[in-house]
């Protein structure tokens, strides 16, 4: 499973219960598709930068996932067709490499 990220700008019109519930949907969504739900954060309502379906703000929440691409597609999918889903975003988040630990013994350098 790869790590995503979704960002999601939903209609300002529902309440914040509305909104919760319709997060919830998602995540039971993304879970009904096999993938796995790391982390839901809501940034609530902002400010657009142009009218996106005539609408001036919109209510933005984040989903990090661990899914397959063809998992992703399919969510996607749902999403172009929930009216309340203004705007969305699927990016792949690139897995960090652990560092490696530094030689424990003795460093011989050269010099000229």
């Amino acid at each position: 499973m790869r790590p995503y990220e979704v960002l999601v700008i939903i209609d300002p019109r529902p309440t914040d219960e509305e909104v919760a519930q319709l997060l919830t949907r998602l995540q039971d969504n993304l879970k009904e598709l096999g993938a796995e739900v790391i982390r839901v954060e809501n940034w609530g309502k902002r400010r657009l930068a142009h009218d996106i379906k005539k609408q001036r703000e919109g209510t933005y929440a984040v989903l990090e996932v661990s899914a397959e691409p063809p998992m992703v597609k399919e969510f996607e999918r749902q999403l172009k067709l929930n009216e309340n889903i203004l705007r969305f975003l699927s990016t792949r988040v690139p897995v960090r490499k652990k560092a490696r630990p530094a030689p424990t013994g003795e460093v011989h350098e050269e010099v000229r």
